[in-house]
């Protein structure tokens, strides 16, 4: 994929919230910030970009097409509903790996003995992608790793079916969720590995679309 001008690119970003009952939920600190940076790179760079991102504060140009969601459930439906037609797909956000079996209808109310919450799998993104991947389509997937990083995020780029992963790493300080910096790695399927060194995210993000347009 020599550019990226004029393709169209789906970015998720974000964190999701998985209702436990009406007032609360199971999310994650992800502000969003490093889907937007690409999101708002890859414009710059002429792509046809939609961001499909979770509960977010992080506002994006109005000449992006965002669709805002809450659930592991509603972004996954907002993929599979425009995967088809992309050319580059980038999974950046963070989304909940379980949710609530049951959701109470009702506010559940404090009381003095334990409250036990039975949890079911989301529907997993990035692995229905990767099987459904077409013929010159481009999946970039992310990994944000506490241990063993560079062993799990090989593991995940294989499972998944990614031609790129991205991986973050939280012992990194300055890198991972709320920070305007990150620090990545940069994986793909031919066993390359790129690191990139402490950078803004915006900075980041260049990277990351620099080794999307150079991957062959």
């Amino acid at each position: 994929m020599p550019d990226i001008k004029g393709k169209k690119v789906l970015i998720t970003a974000g964190p999701t919230h998985e209702p436990i009952d009406p007032v609360r939920f199971i999310g994650n600190h992800s502000s969003g910030k490093m889907g937007i940076a690409i999101a708002e790179e890859a414009l710059a760079i002429g792509a046809e970009v939609t961001l499909i991102c979770g509960p977010s504060n992080v506002k994006s140009s109005s000449k992006i097409k965002r669709i805002n969601v809450q659930s592991a459930q509603n972004m996954f439906d907002a993929v599979m509903q425009l995967q088809e037609t992309q050319d580059v797909l980038i999974l950046s956000a963070a989304v909940a790996d379980y949710r609530p079996k049951i959701v109470a209808e009702n506010k559940i109310k404090k009381s003095d003995t334990k409250l036990t919450i039975e949890l079911e799998s989301t529907p997993d993104i990035l692995a229905s992608l990767g099987q459904q991947k077409r013929q010159n389509q481009l999946l970039v997937g992310f990994a944000l790793e506490t241990n063993n990083e560079l062993e799990n995020a090989k593991g995940k780029l294989v499972k998944k079916n990614c031609d790129l992963l991205v991986l973050n790493s939280l012992q990194d300080a300055g890198a991972g969720f709320g920070h305007d910096t990150n620090k990545v790695s940069i994986l793909d399927r031919h066993n390359n590995i790129a690191t990139f060194e402490l950078k803004s995210k915006a900075e980041v993000a260049k990277d990351i679309l620099r080794t999307i347009i150079a991957f062959k």
